[in-house]
């Protein structure tokens, strides 16, 4: 069973424990160490499970402004791809964990969109971070992610 590191941030729990720890800093870190390759970066998968949404809008937030960081400190990332667009079934959890910014049952593939899929279509198209998505979806990190506000 995988053990948080002790008051850390945690996903959803599935069948071994905690999926894992959201750390927004680990993807900037990850980021500023393939720079020295100078090749361009993709990020394919990024996401949690999160059957409430009530993790995933601040997710999106940090870990984008994360990259964002790095991108403005010269790091060549082309592409972020979230994981997961719709939930999906899992080998080692089946359907019990919900990666999806898309709520999908999978019994009627019902497709429901999630506030997390508003916030992130949102965040596309103004192509930034704003103030007001922040304050909409997670006003909890206006001191964090705008500090001289």
């Amino acid at each position: 069973m995988l053990q948080p590191t002790p008051g850390a941030q945690v996903s959803d729990f599935g069948r071994n424990g905690t999926y894992g720890e959201i750390y927004p800093h680990g993807i900037y870190r990850a980021l500023d160490r393939l720079k020295r390759l100078g090749k361009p970066i993709y990020i394919t998968e990024n996401g949690l499970p999160d059957a409430d949404d009530d993790l995933r809008p601040g997710f999106l937030l940090t870990h984008l402004a994360q990259v964002h960081r790095a991108i403005s400190e010269g790091v060549d990332v082309r592409g972020y791809y979230h994981w997961s667009f719709t939930d999906n079934f899992e080998w080692a959890e089946g359907w019990a964990l919900r990666f999806g910014l898309i709520a999908l049952d999978h019994q009627t593939q019902t497709r429901t969109p999630r506030p997390s899929a508003r916030l992130f279509s949102q965040m596309v198209s103004a192509n930034a971070i704003t103030r007001d998505l922040v304050v909409a979806y997670a006003p909890e990190l206006l001191a964090d992610l705008f500090p001289h506000a």
